[in-house]
């Protein structure tokens, strides 16, 4: 386990490193007491006359001149206090030996600037002195040792050529003894040398010039220590000035540390903590004392578990806790350690590092480390989890929480002593309500469709939302009718109907199952096998039960085949159109010719459109098939008389689909067909799935002057409602109702009533799957526009349009061979 810091800087967290970095260096001062009253702005960097020719930042000049100063300020009444006294001294050694007049001047040459020196340090050191105090204080202090020094340098002179032997050895260790003050001049070399060099110079040529020997050699002795005395004190101050450079900056760097560690803790969910030998906590911050809900006073040297358990009523301890006490109390290192604490009824989880503290001679002094509220992180990662297996709108288990639980439930032990069933249910006539009503109400209505089953499954069932409006119920494996029995109870449920914010809607349910493991023995296959058991259900007619059977997979294989057919015979170009007349009943002629698809496998084989046209949709061969359709037929219809126009069927996905209005525009533009030539034909299910891109192409295509026919009239939902809600130039009536009108009184009413609709709203109708006579004759009597059907054609290739646009008149001719022809209606 790695340790924690032990210093200041190191003790900062990781995540303060950058901002300790980017941050300025200000200029602090060089006493806590007594800052700098004014910090230094950036010059260029200068070389202080006191360092000895060493350029330093000038955001550090002043601090390392004003600690100069103070140094030579601390000692500034002992200095004085000491010339003072040797004054004195001289007074009294030399009344008998020099001028008393003399003696006098020099007594008060030394002591006043000693008085002055000794007044204005204790006024200097009671202001916060400014940059220009500073500089006044540097200039007053160096006068001072100036006029020391001259004061003294005159003793040599005067003294040493009036003396005896005994008083010209007092003069010579005095001399001595003023030099070697020096060094009471600390770092601040320039009041040494201001002091010390004039009395070396007046002792060396005193002695020198008093003649002798003896005298001589002494002088000489005497500047060989002088000269050492001022480059070692040279030397000295450097030294100095390092120390004073080193103390800014370890200075600086506490402040800063200081600041973004109060920082740190007031703005981030960490915060720093400490104890002594007896783990007690000391230096209590105010977000340590926020974090466990207590007093600064009350956590002040209390046990380090009181921020675990409280002071005032102690709280239970859980394991994490005791372990974190037991490796603090075996003095072990821990890091990154979670416990869990129960505050005023609220879970709170925290994150501790700690490592003891040793000192150089190996004695414990206490713990020191971070912690962090990791509450929110905890949260987050709770919801992050819950979302990875729940669904955020019902709040159901999704998919991947559905597979986890299906996996278990597959397993083969699992298997063995508890099967398994899947109910896989689609809501029937969600779309319409989501694409009607808004997404918003849809998702209240997923919800309301998610309680409804969570409340009718067994209580061990798994309800899940797959995704949009599929639902999987998981259960453990009843007999076949008691699984039946739950499906058809969920579909009665849920078919029952909804008030959502004033509004009421109905929908509806299927339901496919599959059992583990008779029918598959892993979640993929199970899932699978209940989905092929749905498409059965809606393939019945909705509403309904299915049960996974073995067909189905045939079924599905066979699918898939012929889809793999059908993107081949688009490449290999094994489609044509066929044609169809619609014949006018007001005189027989053509007025429109309807495109129809075939597909013939180049073994010669056709294939049946009601097999691959629900093919292609599903795969989405649709829109490229359709696509091809609109640029042939329009290419085709070009060559036709201009009175005739083609229709083409559009299936529900190409409608949906924003790039049909461009596909239309291109078949017109290529093959040069005027657009009032072409009809679309589309069924009742593009109205019932209506969203903003089928209105769209609705409006678009309608407004290039397309014709737009509603196809299989009358066997779809709200039917005469979309005439009034979306207006169509021609309906088409369904062929099941053309078909039994002659033996059906119903069939004939509903046709007579669309009749007598559509000319109220001026819209053409045209009756399909005509085939006998018969019924040609009763749709003519009853003002039907135009007949579709076998009477007169089936499809025909494009090479026999002319002959049909020749022929059919005179087929028409052979039906109605007199005109107006009187029509008796069928009595029942």
């Amino acid at each position: 386990m790695s340790s924690l810091p032990t210093s200041p800087v190191a003790a900062v967290p990781a995540a303060l490193t950058p901002a300790l970095l980017r941050m300025p260096e200000p200029a602090w001062s060089r006493r806590a007491d007594n800052p700098v009253r004014e910090p230094v702005s950036a010059p260029p960097a200068s070389t202080d006359p006191d360092s000895g020719g060493d350029s330093i930042s000038d955001r550090y000049e002043l601090e390392v001149r004003a600690a100069h100063l103070d140094d030579a300020l601390d000692l500034a009444p002992s200095i004085a206090l000491l010339h003072t006294m040797m004054a004195a001294t001289v007074f009294f050694l030399f009344a008998d030996q020099a001028s008393p007049v003399y003696l006098a001047v020099l007594f008060l040459a030394v002591a006043l600037p000693s008085a002055i020196a000794t007044i204005g340090a204790r006024r200097y050191r009671r202001r916060r002195p400014g940059k220009a105090e500073i500089a006044t204080g540097r200039r007053v202090a160096a006068l001072i040792a100036l006029s020391l020094g001259c004061a003294w340098s005159t003793m040599p002179p005067v003294l040493f050529a009036s003396s005896d032997t005994t008083h010209k050895m007092y003069v010579v260790g005095l001399c001595a003894s003023l030099i070697a003050t020096t060094y009471t001049f600390g770092a601040f070399r320039g009041l040494g040398l201001l002091f010390s060099v004039p009395i070396a110079l007046a002792s060396f040529a005193a002695l020198f010039g008093a003649g002798g020997l003896a005298a001589q050699t002494v002088a000489v002795m005497l500047l060989i220590s002088a000269l050492f005395v001022i480059v070692t004190a040279g030397r000295l101050s450097r030294l100095s000035r390092e120390r004073i450079l080193d103390r800014i900056r370890v200075g600086e760097q506490n402040e800063t540390i200081s600041l973004l560690l109060h920082d740190f803790e007031e703005n981030t969910s960490d915060w720093l903590w400490e104890t002594d030998a007896k783990e007690r906590l000391q230096h209590v911050s105010e977000r340590i004392a926020q974090v466990a809900g207590e007093s600064v006073a009350a956590l002040r040297n209390a046990p380090f578990e009181a921020l675990f358990v409280g002071t005032r009523r102690p709280r239970p301890m859980g394991d994490d806790i005791a372990e974190i006490l037991s490796l603090m109390a075996e003095r072990k290192a821990f890091r990154e350690r979670v416990v869990e604490v129960t505050m005023r009824g609220t879970t709170r989880w925290w994150r501790l590092s700690g490592r003891p503290i040793i000192d150089r001679d190996g004695h414990f002094l206490g713990f020191r480390g971070v912690g962090s509220d990791i509450s929110e992180t905890r949260q987050s990662e709770a919801r992050i989890a819950y979302l990875a297996s729940y669904d955020s709108l019902t709040g159901l288990a999704n998919r991947a929480r559905f597979h986890d639980a299906a996996t278990q439930a597959c397993a083969p032990a699992a298997l063995r002593e508890r099967p398994s069933a899947l109910l896989y249910l689609d809501l029937d006539g969600f779309k319409f309500v989501n694409d009607t009503f808004g997404h918003a109400l849809g998702d209240v209505l997923l919800t309301r469709v998610a309680q409804r089953l969570t409340r009718a499954v067994p209580p061990d069932a798994l309800v899940s939302r797959l995704g949009g409006d599929e639902f999987a119920i998981l259960i453990a494996s009843r007999s076949e009718p008691e699984v039946v029995a739950l499906g058809e109870r969920l579909i009665e449920i849920l078919s029952a109907p909804y008030t959502l914010g004033g509004v009421q809607v109905e929908i509806g349910a299927s339901v496919g199952v599959a059992r583990a493991p008779e029918d598959a023995q892993s979640p993929e296959a199970l899932l699978c096998k209940a989905d092929l058991a749905l498409y059965r259900a809606k393939a019945n007619g909705r509403g309904k039960v299915s049960l996974f059977a073995p067909d189905l997979e045939i079924s599905v294989r066979l699918r898939r085949d012929l889809e793999a057919d059908l993107k081949r015979a688009l490449v290999q170009g094994e489609f044509s159109l066929h044609y169809q007349p619609l014949i006018g009943l007001s005189d027989g002629r053509v007025r429109t010719f309807e495109a129809l698809l075939r597909w013939t496998r180049q073994s010669g084989a056709a294939v049946s459109p009601a097999d691959f046209v629900p093919v292609a949709e599903a795969s989405g061969l649709i829109t490229e098939i359709g696509r091809w359709v609109l640029i042939q037929a329009c290419r085709e219809a070009a060559r036709w008389p201009a009175d005739i126009r083609l229709a083409v069927n559009i299936s529900p996905i190409q409608f949906r689909n924003t790039d049909l209005l461009t596909d239309v525009t291109d078949a017109l533009r290529a093959s040069g067909l005027a657009p009032h030539r072409l009809e679309i034909e589309v069924t009742e299910s593009v109205f019932f799935e209506m969203n903003a891109t089928t209105i769209g192409n609705l409006n678009e295509l309608r407004a290039l002057g397309i014709r737009v026919a509603l196809d299989d009239f009358g066997t779809g939902y709200s039917s005469l409602s979309y005439l009034i809600r979306f207006p169509v130039d021609k309906i088409k009536i369904d062929r099941s109702f053309i078909k039994e009108m002659g033996s059906r009184p119903e069939c004939l009413a509903i046709i007579e009533a669309i009749l007598t609709l559509a000319h109220k709203l001026a819209i053409t109708v045209t009756a399909e799957g005509v085939e006998t006579v018969e019924q040609a004759q009763m749709l003519k009597a009853s003002r039907c526009d135009d007949i579709q059907g076998f009477l007169f054609s089936p499809g025909r290739p494009a090479d026999a349009i002319p002959h049909l646009i020749a022929h059919l008149p005179v087929r028409f001719a052979e039906i109605f061979p007199i005109l107006p022809v009187t029509f008796r209606k069928v009595v029942a």
